[in-house]
C-alpha cells in the first residue's frame, strides 16, 4: 500500500492497525485523508476503508440540529458526558460553516465542548461544510465508518443548523433528535414542518428557570402538531422531552428513550435494519455520480464541450437541461 501524501512516514497498514487500537491521532490522519482532493489520497481512503470495513456498523448514529442559539453545543457535551458514565465512547463530527476567505472551520467546536473534549473516551471532529450541499462534509460517511472501526460506540452528528442540512444527516444517520427552543407556538411556526417529520425525538431545551413554563406549553404544541404527522421510524411514537444541557436537566429520560429506541428486540428494529440498507444505496448512488463527473473532467473533450455549451445557454441558443443531456450524449458517443 501507498504512504498518507501528506505523512509517508506512516504507512497504511500501521494506519489501520492504529485506528483498531482506538488511537485517535491515526484516526484523525485518515478523516484528514478522507477530506482530502488528491487522487493519492482518495485511492489510500478507498484501501483503509476496505480493510476496516468489518469493524464497522455496531455504533449508535445519532444527527442532532436546531435553530442556531437553541444551544446544540452546550446540549451536545451534556449528552456526550452522560453517554460515557453509561460506558459509551462518544465521537461527535460537528459540521462547521466554512471560512469563504480560507475554507476552514470556523465555530470550533473544541473550544465550545471543553469538558467532552478533555475526556479519554470522547474525540471531536470539527469538519469544515466547505461549499458542499445538504450540511454535511464530503467525507463524513467516511469519518463515520473510521469511528466506528476505531471502538466509538455512540457516533453523533451535529449539522449546520435547521435547513437542508437535516435532510442528508437524516440519510446518514439512524436517530435523528431535534432541538427546540422553549419559546410555546412560536417555535413551531419558525420551523419547517418537512425537519419536525424528520425527527425521532424532540427536546425542548433551555426548559429552566423562568422559561420552565414556556417549556411545558411549548410540549403540549409539539404534540399537538405530532399528532397530525407520519412518524419517521415505523413503530416509533415520537417522544417530546423537556429539559437543559446547562443544567443536564432531561438528559437521563433522553437517555432512556435513546436506550429504548436503539434497542435490538423493538418492535420497529426492523425498521432501523432497512434504514441503514437504505443508507447504504443512497451513499452507492452519490459516489457513483461524483465518480462519473469526476470521470468526465477528465476526458479530453469535456471541458471544451462544456464550454461551447455555455456560450450558447449564455447566449439563449439552448436550454441549460438540454445541453447538459447533449454534453453526456457526445462524450459517450465519442
Amino acid at each position: 500500500m501507498d504512504s498518507l501524501a501528506f505523512d509517508r512516514n506512516y504507512p497504511l497498514n500501521d494506519l489501520i492497525s492504529d485506528i483498531k487500537a482506538g488511537n485517535r491521532r491515526a484516526l484523525s490522519k485518515a478523516i484528514s485523508m478522507a477530506e482530502s482532493s488528491l487522487d493519492l489520497d482518495r485511492k489510500a481512503t478507498e484501501n483503509v476503508l476496505e480493510a476496516l470495513l468489518p469493524y464497522t456498523g455496531n455504533a449508535k448514529r445519532i444527527g442532532i440540529t436546531g435553530s442556531p442559539g437553541v444551544g446544540k453545543s452546550t446540549f451536545i457535551e451534556s449528552f456526550g458526558l452522560a453517554c460515557i458514565e453509561q460506558g459509551e465512547k462518544v465521537a461527535v463530527l460537528a459540521i462547521d460553516p466554512s471560512s469563504q476567505s480560507h475554507g476552514g472551520s470556523i465555530l470550533g467546536d473544541k473550544v465550545r465542548m471543553p469538558l467532552l473534549a478533555r475526556s479519554d473516551n470522547a474525540y471531536i471532529r470539527p469538519s469544515p461544510s466547505r461549499l458542499t450541499l445538504g450540511g454535511v462534509s464530503n467525507a463524513t460517511r467516511e469519518a463515520l465508518l473510521l469511528c466506528e472501526a476505531a471502538g466509538f460506540t455512540t457516533i453523533i452528528i451535529e449539522t449546520v443548523g435547521v435547513g437542508q442540512s437535516e435532510v442528508e444527516v437524516r440519510s446518514i444517520t439512524d436517530a435523528f433528535l431535534l432541538l427546540m427552543l422553549p419559546n410555546a407556538g412560536d417555535e413551531i411556526q419558525g420551523i419547517k414542518r418537512g425537519i419536525m417529520e424528520l425527527a425521532d425525538m424532540m427536546f425542548i431545551n433551555k426548559a429552566d428557570g423562568q422559561l420552565l413554563p414556556l417549556a411545558e406549553i411549548a410540549k403540549g404544541h409539539v404534540r399537538s402538531a405530532l399528532s397530525l404527522m407520519h412518524s419517521p421510524t415505523q413503530g416509533w411514537d415520537v417522544p417530546v422531552i423537556t429539559g437543559s444541557g446547562l443544567e443536564q436537566h432531561g438528559i437521563q429520560e433522553l437517555l432512556k428513550m435513546c436506550d429504548t429506541f436503539f434497542d435490538d428486540s423493538a418492535p420497529h428494529h426492523q425498521a432501523l435494519i432497512e434504514r441503514r440498507a437504505q443508507q447504504a444505496k443512497e451513499w452507492f448512488e452519490i459516489a457513483l455520480h461524483r465518480e462519473l463527473i469526476l470521470w468526465a473532467e477528465n476526458q479530453n473533450s469535456w471541458n471544451v464541450d462544456k464550454q461551447a455549451y455555455l456560450d450558447d445557454i449564455h447566449q439563449k441558443n439552448i436550454v441549460p437541461s438540454i445541453a447538459a443531456r447533449k454534453l453526456i450524449e457526445n462524450l459517450f458517443n465519442k
